[in-house]
């Protein structure tokens, strides 16, 4: 059930959105269910412990046109493209889950460390030639254009590469960043590969400072308008090191940090025109942009270091709750009737999970040193911040007007004809001859519920009025993507651990 409040503040009505929970949900379920989902986007040879069974082996040949070795990695959503930029970005925060989640996963966290290793060592192999970084495998083009099972692929698997003469820094500082991140992942599980992710994560930051640009420049025409970088580099190259100095602790990453912090709201701003940051980059966080991540990630070790030289990390941490909170009176974001929240752009739960994601980091570094926020005359607590996350994830899981699930196998009511090529084709083993590219438009087409359900993926979510189509053609919004599921883990393990109230 959802309640409006109307505030009349300065002669302005204020919408105040508030979500009110009828029951609890099984949060240890749905967290299951979104490690699950990463099973079902595997690219590669599939292990002997792959439990979503109606997926196979494909992409077996990744690289192999020009002697390396790419097979592996994760397909970023409904289609069959490795594209690493989003990739990196979901690996960054599934490390990230598991950091400061991970006690609270259970039996749960040998899959959450599966999950993570599985794209870490698909990056190992797409950063193992000196001088060059993979940013993505497979012609957009010809895989968009296609209605086809992974298994069956026969469209052109070309691997675009930065390298110095094309550089491509946001996606190499990306793939850092989740290297560096998940190098803590492992360091008491299995200390060499964690030791080998790290030292190649400082050699790929190396590269990609080195070597500045953007792979929109070099790379434009295959890159975009799919994963176009739209908010500049410059926040991946400190998001990159400060995974780096939290893994290693290493002076010259701080450094780093202190010494580009300030030209990045300055940079950021040369694209506001492009990106519409009205909230300021400062409120931003996705697979694009990085720059609220960056706050929270550094306050944290601010504020564990009990230290009074804050910098603009902790100021900036707290105006970008502010902008989310929708009692704050600098509040950006918007919210549907039934209090879901939006942001310009589509797959908008990548929205909802990305920042909830971050105000629970928060309120829990908060916690720790006994502060609380103040959005003008409007006080934000930690027990606040955890309440909206909840509110967030409550709503994706059912909570809402249409009381439907937007998590596929989570509930008794979720989209069943999700944009998912895998999902909607029958599987090999129903349907072992191929599927040529066209032979799938039918299937596309068609009015029945997907064959294969894709258990834990997370569609694009309602429109602002709390109205969902579950119709494939509406990819908008009936598209899973890796980077909504990635930020969600973390939210329902700490969720599982600890019920409402």
């Amino acid at each position: 059930m959802s309640v409006l409040k109307r505030v009349v503040v300065f002669g302005v009505v204020i919408t105040m959105v508030m979500v009110m929970r009828v029951a609890s949900h099984d949060y240890g379920d749905a967290l299951t269910k979104s490690i699950l989902f990463f099973e079902g986007q595997r690219s590669g040879k599939l292990p002997p412990t792959q439990r979503m069974t109606w997926r196979k082996d494909s992409g077996l040949r990744d690289g192999f046109q020009i002697g390396v070795d790419l097979v592996g990695g994760y397909y970023d959503a409904g289609d069959n493209v490795k594209f690493n930029f989003p990739m990196a970005f979901s690996t960054t925060m599934l490390a990230w889950s598991v950091l400061d989640f991970g006690d609270f996963m259970g039996p749960d966290l040998p899959h959450a460390l599966e999950a993570i290793k599985w794209a870490t060592d698909y990056f190992l192999k797409a950063t193992s030639i000196p001088g060059f970084v993979f940013v993505q495998v497979g012609d957009p083009y010809g895989d968009h254009n296609c209605w086809e099972r992974p298994e069956d692929m026969d469209t052109p698997r070309v691997p675009y590469a930065a390298s110095k003469q094309f550089p491509g820094s946001e996606v190499s500082a990306e793939i850092a960043a989740a290297l560096a991140a998940s190098s803590m992942v492992f360091r008491s599980s299995n200390p060499a590969y964690s030791a080998r992710l790290l030292k190649r994560a400082a050699m790929v930051f190396e590269f990609a400072d080195a070597n500045r640009g953007s792979y929109n420049d070099a790379l434009g025409p295959w890159v975009c308008p799919f994963y176009c970088d739209f908010s500049g580099y410059e926040d991946e190259l400190i998001w990159g090191a400060a995974w780096l100095y939290k893994a290693t602790k290493a002076p010259n990453y701080w450094s780093y940090i202190v010494q580009n912090i300030s030209d990045l709201e300055k940079n950021a701003a040369e694209h506001t025109d492009r990106v519409g940051y009205g909230g300021g980059s400062f409120a931003e966080f996705g697979w694009d942009t990085k720059n609220a991540g960056i706050n929270i990630l550094v306050s944290k070790l601010l504020l564990s270091n009990n230290t009074s030289d804050v910098g603009p990390f902790i100021p900036n941490a707290d105006k970008f709750v502010c902008t989310v909170l929708p009692e704050s009176p600098t509040v950006y974001v918007s919210y549907s009737p039934g209090g879901l929240l939006f942001k310009p752009g589509g797959s908008n739960l990548q929205h909802a999970t990305a920042l909830s994601f971050l105000l629970l980091a928060y309120a829990r570094y908060l916690n720790q040193s006994n502060r609380e926020i103040h959005c003008g005359n409007v006080v934000a607590t930690p027990a606040r911040l955890i309440q909206f996350a909840r509110g967030q994830v409550d709503y994706i899981l059912g909570t809402n007007p249409l009381k439907m699930s937007y998590m596929v196998g989570y509930g008794s009511k979720f989209p069943r004809k999700i944009h998912h090529r895998g999902s909607s084709l029958p599987s090999v083993d129903q349907h072992p001859a191929s599927i040529n590219c066209q032979g799938g438009a039918p299937y596309f087409q068609s009015n029945d519920p997907n064959p294969n359900l894709l258990i834990g993926a997370v569609v694009g979510g309602p429109d602002r009025g709390d109205s969902y189509s579950d119709s494939r053609a509406d990819f908008v919004h009936t598209e899973p993507t890796t980077y909504i599921n990635a930020p969600l883990v973390g939210l329902l393990a700490y969720f599982r651990s600890h019920p409402p109230l």
